[in-house]
């Protein structure tokens, strides 16, 4: 649980600081890391900044990305809940 909350909180706090970037005209941070961080669990976090910040969001080929990440993690935790936790 304590991953799952740093990992976000990680995630929320790069894609404000590459939106902050991006305001002020400077080297950007990687899609490819953004996604990353996204893939290893900050999900939650990287869709509230996404939300709050407005970053990313009117970028198609990003939220195609994104979205392939959220329901691959959708699916992992389905078949894994179901697996580890079948209650019937």
């Amino acid at each position: 649980m304590v991953y799952v909350l740093l990992i976000n909180f990680f995630s929320f706090v790069i894609f404000g600081l590459d939106k902050r970037k991006a305001i002020l005209h400077r080297r950007r941070i990687s899609e490819s890391a953004l996604l990353g961080i996204s893939c290893i669990g900050g999900t939650v976090g990287s869709i509230l900044a996404m939300l709050i910040f407005r970053h990313k969001i009117s970028k198609t080929s990003f939220l195609l990305k994104f979205g392939g990440i959220v329901l691959i993690q959708v699916a992992l935790i389905y078949f894994f809940e179901k697996k580890y936790w079948d209650w019937s």
